[in-house]
């Protein structure tokens, strides 16, 4: 699960990137401010990729996935593509502990080859 949650992750790192870049020509907020924001995101995209073995670590991707589907109210494409990255942030979690349930489940079935 970890490493198709962290491919999600680092897909949004550059999607919230270019979107601060959107932000700065299209809306009057100051590029202070932009990139407050857009920085702040884009790093916890990245802390986000080394704590998601640890409790909360699933939880706190779906709350970045809410805060970047907030972010259509000031750049409207943001919604789709926030929908969208949440619509890959549920296959990354779902489909990754089917194969780490897999992968258990084969390990256990495996006689040991000491």
């Amino acid at each position: 699960m970890r490493t198709l949650c962290a491919s999600t992750l680092l897909g949004e790192f550059f999607v919230i990137g270019f979107a601060g870049l959107v932000a700065m020509q299209t809306t009057e907020l100051s590029t202070a401010t932009v990139w407050g924001v857009s920085g702040t995101a884009m790093l916890l995209c990245l802390l986000l990729c080394g704590a998601l073995s640890r409790p909360g670590g699933v939880h706190l991707g779906w709350a970045l996935q809410v805060g970047l589907i907030a972010t259509g109210f000031v750049v409207p494409t943001m919604f789709f593509l926030g929908a969208c990255f949440a619509g890959l942030w549920w296959a990354s979690v779902h489909f990754g502990r089917l194969v780490d349930q897999a992968k258990a489940a084969r390990a256990a079935a495996e006689p040991d080859a000491a």
